[in-house]
């Protein structure tokens, strides 16, 4: 779903940890996340924290931390942490939002070719990424304080779908029963900030269970009018399952009225997908997909 995406980097270090604790797991580790200064005049600040226990999976490095793919000898780029081949960092927009954007992505989301959070995050200069399992509370997660939570959406779909509600609208506000609230439109326009979940969709329902604060922030849901952009390359369980990437876009673009958000994430995403097709031709290696986790729960009845 949202659920998608990868540490940004640049030669001045600025890195925030974030501590949660998990069986068999050190997630104790810090990732350093730079500021991205580009010749555009803009700077980006990523706040995560890496996750040590699965850092071989999610990219490839060594534990010297080199950013070189252990597998195939390939740098990443600092910036994306995508193999080169992959990185479309040059072409990167700057966009001024008045919305602001949180994503928090699950620790073992593993997707490092075809992820969007981070390419995300590099777009919007306020935006903040970061890495963990729960947080304290909204402002804990954001690093600032938030005056009223309920001024902020968080997309979580869950079993809820648009297409089961009375509505024509492509974005819906829920309640916790997962009915349509009464005054959408208000609603919507006092929207200050978004929240966006990033991983698979068992791990984005880890993260909206794990953080009970949620609560009190606005629901919304996502009815698209067509599939998400990634096609074969990426099967959704949903119709209604987009990117992050695409997700940050629907929502910034409607709720703010301005069509020139959704074109140029849409931009670089499209150029990232292009640049992954010809790569799997090319390059397979680097973009040979993580080996699914086995469901223990389905077991062949004797």
């Amino acid at each position: 779903m949202y659920p998608h995406s990868g540490p940004l980097g640049c030669p001045c270090p600025m890195f925030a940890l974030t501590k949660f604790q998990r069986p068999r797991a050190d997630f104790r580790q810090k990732a350093v996340l730079p500021t991205l200064a580009s010749d555009r005049g803009h700077s980006q600040i990523l706040e995560a924290a890496r996750c040590a226990a699965y850092s071989g999976s999610m990219s490839g490095q060594t534990e010297g931390g080199t950013g070189v793919a252990a597998t195939t000898g390939m740098p990443d780029c600092p910036r994306c942490q995508k193999p080169l081949p992959l990185c479309v960092c040059d072409d990167i927009t700057p966009i001024e939002s008045r919305i602001a954007l949180l994503i928090l992505q699950h620790p073992q989301e593993q997707d490092r070719a075809l992820g969007t959070a981070r390419l995300t995050a590099m777009h919007l200069p306020d935006a903040v990424l970061k890495i963990g399992l729960s947080w304290p509370s909204l402002s804990k997660a954001l690093g600032r304080p938030v005056a009223d939570p309920s001024r902020w959406a968080v997309l979580y779909l869950g079993s809820a779908k648009v297409a089961g509600l009375p509505t024509s609208n492509e974005i819906v506000a829920i309640n916790r029963k997962g009915e349509m609230e009464d005054d959408q439109q208000a609603i919507l326009r006092n929207i200050e900030g978004i929240v966006l979940l990033d991983g698979t969709w068992s791990q984005a329902k880890a993260l909206w269970w794990r953080n009970p604060w949620m609560l009190k922030c606005q629901r919304v849901i996502l009815g698209p009018s067509s599939p998400s952009r990634y096609g074969k390359l990426r099967r959704e369980p949903r119709r209604d399952g987009l990117s992050t990437l695409e997700a940050a876009a629907m929502l910034l673009s409607s709720l703010e009225r301005r069509p020139d958000i959704a074109e140029t994430l849409h931009g670089s995403f499209e150029r990232l997908l292009a640049r992954y097709r010809k790569v799997r031709i090319e390059q397979p290696a680097l973009v040979s997909k993580p080996r699914p986790k086995r469901d223990f729960r389905r077991r062949k009845r004797a």
